[in-house]
């Protein structure tokens, strides 16, 4: 047997010590050093049959390197398959990561469901009866899918061989363990370990593998950072318990881009993609309410229409608060300040509260403008124009700027019915005719005289 020695490991980034200090050497953070046991293995924790033919890689000169188009396994999921680039790659590892109770293992048994594939579903925190409960509240059926209560990756290795199935998911990488280390599951070391063996076999026998990651309060996926440098994908499966709506963003896609995002909504039948989230996220209520207003925003390369509102109102308890829903609040005081300082208007005093409906999050500065237009409604009392919405960046200086992709945006106004759209002075020479007025103003003042003049 080897020897057995310990080891000091952040539990931030990962990094091995000989000794216990108190600020780690490689994050400079203070106070996560753990104690390990580790065992050096004497042998992999899987290793692929050899071949007769197996030769040493040798350098090839990049001219002289064949590239052929990926084929790549459809999940039968759109909003999955967006996220991914078009479906799960050969040998390849995701992450997926989410609080609690999101619903990431409802999402890959569902998906586990629909492959027509022979899938082994690994699941370390339920038994295969809790499991079979949850397929049944799905309503989906696989013959070829298989499940399988384990912790142990070399009983897990032994299944695989045995089965030799097209996809694994791992449910989750924090409750394995392999025998060649003795620490205890979800310590830095087991993680590690566990995932490099993972890797192995996927890259070795060109099955891919989806990780289920729990993520610790701070909303990173528990673990060493080196985790997410290990996988090919990283996924975040995000939403509000309050909600119904889900969604799945691509932080990292060796495979395809990071700005897609798919969007999901909660039922008890399980996950269902929603094609068309606008008009589900937009109210229905036909009643004119003084602010509201509608924001052509693009999440990826998908335009959504959110809806934002604010009461603006007189601050009681002395110093205005300022609290949003879904928006960034230190740009919501920047906009405050061009309004005073720009447009004249005083509302050093008053309380404002921001809210972007549906429990959605968006960073995109096309909000700018409705969220002004909002602001600017409550203020006044008085409700904007039906069927008009806004998409335009608003500067320090009260100037409107153009956003990218405007065309994608008009025209997913145009589908809903808008009638009118508010934003920022662009070209329109190679711009395509539309039926939807564009209203294009170059400072705040204009948008002020435009909406209340």
């Amino acid at each position: 047997m080897s020897k057995v020695k310990k080891a000091f490991f952040c539990q931030k980034c990962g990094n091995q010590h000989a000794k216990w200090q108190g600020q780690c050497s490689a994050c400079k953070e203070w106070n996560t050093l753990v104690e390990e046991i580790i065992e050096k293995p004497a042998a992999k924790g899987w290793e692929a049959p050899q071949k007769k033919d197996t030769l040493v890689a040798q350098p090839i000169p990049i001219t002289q390197i064949e590239t052929q188009s990926e084929k790549r396994l459809s999940c039968r999921d759109e909003e999955l398959n967006r996220v991914l680039g078009g479906g799960l790659v050969p040998g390849s590892v995701t992450l997926l990561g989410g609080e609690p109770g999101i619903g990431k293992s409802t999402l890959l048994l569902q998906i586990s469901l629909l492959l027509q594939q022979k899938v082994l579903y690994v699941s370390g925190e339920e038994s295969q009866r809790q499991i079979k409960l949850r397929a049944d509240r799905i309503d989906a059926s696989n013959e070829n899918c298989y499940v399988l209560s384990e912790t142990g990756t070399q009983k897990i290795f032994h299944q695989i061989n045995e089965l030799v199935p097209d996809v694994v998911i791992i449910d989750s990488i924090q409750t394995l363990q392999t025998s060649h280390i003795e620490s205890s599951p979800g310590s830095v070391s087991q993680i590690k370990e566990c995932t490099s063996e993972l890797i192995q076999f996927a890259k070795k026998t060109h099955t891919p593998v989806i990780l289920v990651g729990h993520i610790t309060k701070d909303g990173n996926i528990a673990g060493p950072k080196v985790l997410e440098h290990m996988v090919d994908t990283v996924l975040h499966f995000e939403g509000d318990h309050n909600h119904i709506y889900r969604i799945l963003r691509a932080q990292k896609n060796r495979f395809g881009s990071t700005a897609e995002i798919g969007i999901y909504e909660m039922l008890s039948s399980g996950l269902r993609g929603v094609n068309n989230p606008s008009e589900l996220l937009l109210s229905q209520n036909q009643t004119e309410m003084s602010g509201h207003a509608i924001a052509s925003t693009m999440e990826g390369i998908r335009p959504l229409m959110l809806e934002v509102q604010a009461l603006v109102s007189t601050a009681v308890y002395g110093t205005p608060q300022r609290s949003t829903t879904g928006f960034n609040a230190k740009r919501l005081n920047m906009l405050l300040a061009v309004l005073e300082k720009r447009a004249g208007f005083q509302l050093g005093a008053k309380d404002v509260f921001l809210n972007i409906t549906g429990g959605i999050s968006s960073e995109d500065p096309a909000l700018d403008l409705a969220v002004v237009g909002a602001i600017l409604s409550s203020h006044h009392d008085i409700a904007l124009e039906k069927n008009t919405c806004f998409a335009a960046e608003i500067g320090l200086s009260g100037e409107l700027r153009p956003v990218p992709k405007l065309d994608q945006r008009i025209r997913e106004a145009e589908k809903l019915g808008f009638e009118t759209i508010i934003t920022a002075k662009f070209k329109q020479d190679d711009f395509p005719k539309t039926g939807i007025r564009i209203v294009m103003l170059s400072k705040i003042e204009e948008v002020v005289d435009h909406l209340f003049g």
